[in-house]
């Protein structure tokens, strides 16, 4: 979403990744190294790339290689700045909600921390199988270059080429930093976003995403809400799975629910007579124990948002290929 009325305030934005650069550049911001290599996966757009999602079949692929895995994440939007090992049976609240569904959806350990590299001191410093390789893969790492990494993973989709820079747009960073990147990850039924990267001289390797939503099935119309970056993907991905939206209510990125929204939320479904409610996994998180106020005869469904790499087996064996200590 472009805000037209920010964009004065872009030049300020410039100049202070150019201070970063700077900083890192210098080593006044100083990158540190961790004992077990670092696969990051990152994006250049504030969210809705599906960084998730690709973390968590990222981790189930290299968990079938017998590796041990773990993820470092910020724990965005969480009431503590405590460096803390996820509990699966916690709350958002308490450790973010993509971490928090990362460690229920991949079943691998998940740590958090302003700072990664202390999550990964506390990753490492937890017992485990002193034989078997160990992989830490960085949530949303891209610009959190204070931690090194062996794997640079960047999403990529068309409308980065097509937005702008914060505060005007939703890109952290202006399309020169893929750069950076190790691997590209792009949808797979985008052929014209892979001539678009031959055309600015990437040579690198590329990964190929296909993403579903897994939509259970319900009979009658539906509310259908989330508080995600990119909601109107979301509702067009449940018409497109044959629902029909009598009401789709858009929160915030990041939203954790209160009283009122379900209030709002349920009445919404009153006044179309929805037979049901559909949310993200994530908008699920956030909901915690509201989630009970919803009722058998107007259940809440979850659509499950999931990513497959293609030719996955080539391309892990590429990527353990890259990890030292792994072969």
């Amino acid at each position: 979403m472009t805000r037209p009325l920010l964009f004065p305030l872009v030049p300020l934005y410039r100049f202070a990744l150019a201070l970063r650069e700077l900083r890192l550049g210098t080593s006044l911001e100083p990158v540190r190294h961790l004992r077990f290599p670092v696969v990051s996966i990152g994006s250049l757009s504030a969210g809705g790339s599906g960084k998730t999602p690709l973390t968590i079949a990222l981790a189930q692929a290299l968990m079938r290689r017998s590796l041990h895995v773990d993820v470092l994440s910020r724990g965005y939007g969480r009431q503590s700045d405590a460096v803390t090992r996820v509990d699966p049976s916690g709350t958002a609240a308490e450790f973010g909600d993509e971490p928090l569904l990362i460690a229920r959806a991949a079943g691998v350990p998940v740590y958090v921390a302003t700072q990664r590299y202390r999550a990964g001191l506390l990753a490492e410093a937890a017992p485990s199988e002193s034989n078997v390789p160990a992989v830490h893969l960085l949530d949303d790492g891209f610009q959190h270059r204070q931690l090194h990494r062996d794997v640079n993973i960047l999403l990529l989709d068309a409308q980065d080429f097509e937005d702008h820079l914060l505060p005007a747009g939703n890109l952290r960073e202006p399309l020169r930093a893929i750069r950076r990147a190790h691997v590209i990850a792009i949808p797979a039924d985008n052929p014209e976003l892979e001539s678009r990267l031959k055309a600015s001289n990437w040579q690198g390797t590329v990964w190929h995403l296909r993403r579903c939503m897994q939509v259970p099935p319900i009979d009658g119309p539906v509310v259908a809400f989330c508080g995600i970056a990119r909601s109107k993907q979301f509702f067009a991905g449940l018409e497109a799975a044959g629902l029909h939206l009598a009401s789709r209510l858009a929160f915030p990125d990041h939203h954790l629910y209160v009283q009122h929204d379900l209030d709002c939320i349920q009445d919404a479904a009153r006044s179309t007579a929805a037979a049901a409610f559909v949310t993200t996994e994530k908008d699920r998180v956030r909901l915690g124990e509201l989630a009970a106020a919803f009722s058998e005869s107007r259940p809440l469904k979850t659509a499950q948002l999931c990513t497959e790499i293609e030719d996955e087996d080539t391309v892990i064996d590429r990527l353990t290929g890259r990890l030292p200590g792994i072969l």
